[in-house]
């Protein structure tokens, strides 16, 4: 095809096609590291409320130990060494299950990190849409090769859009189980 041949209609649905395409595939991507992290968030929430609940437990269980001891104590069955030595140890599990929940508790950062890639992905989906956005950019009517740069030009944005985002899209978590990692109260 020479420089001033118009463009086949056969170049202007491939041209559409490459557009709807790309559309596509920088959509899946990004609706997949959302679904991928939907998934991750589960799994982190059902693991923490496993260990709240077995926490909380625990330290109802160490409570009620303690209100026996006590109740003991009070009948004279337990001497008072025994009984102090009881509470002493008593107040380090309860130390220990208290520990366990604040760490259970860690869902929220890990969460609160996944909620943002999730609203990244979002909002890169919302810009590569709106680079479709024909507005200031008025469809030809007539003429083929105008269309093909209107066309070119929009795939261009698409382009750029999708590129800036593949740098940034998939980030990692900074902690994937609740055992490990460090957390301040106050």
């Amino acid at each position: 095809m020479l420089a001033d041949d118009p463009p086949s209609g056969d170049q202007l649905n491939a041209r559409v096609r490459q557009l709807l395409a790309g559309m596509a595939a920088h959509g899946d991507r990004h609706l997949a590291e959302v679904e991928r992290d939907l998934v991750q968030m589960d799994a982190l929430l059902d693991e923490a409320i496993k260990k709240l609940c077995a926490s909380f437990m625990a330290i109802h269980h160490a409570v009620e130990q303690q209100q026996q001891d006590l109740n003991a104590f009070q009948a004279h069955t337990l001497s008072l060494p025994d009984y102090a030595a009881r509470v002493a140890s008593q107040r380090g599990e309860v130390a220990r299950h208290v520990g366990d929940a604040v760490t259970g508790l860690q869902f929220q950062d890990m969460t609160s990190q996944l909620i943002g890639r999730m609203i990244q992905h979002l909002a890169g989906l919302r810009e590569v849409f709106g680079a479709l956005d024909t507005q200031g950019t008025v469809l030809p009517e007539s003429g083929d090769r105008a269309l093909l740069a209107v066309l070119d030009h929009i795939s261009e944005r698409v382009g750029m859009h999708c590129a800036a985002l593949s740098v940034t899209s998939r980030s990692t978590v900074n902690q994937r189980h609740m055992n490990s990692g460090d957390i301040e109260l106050f």
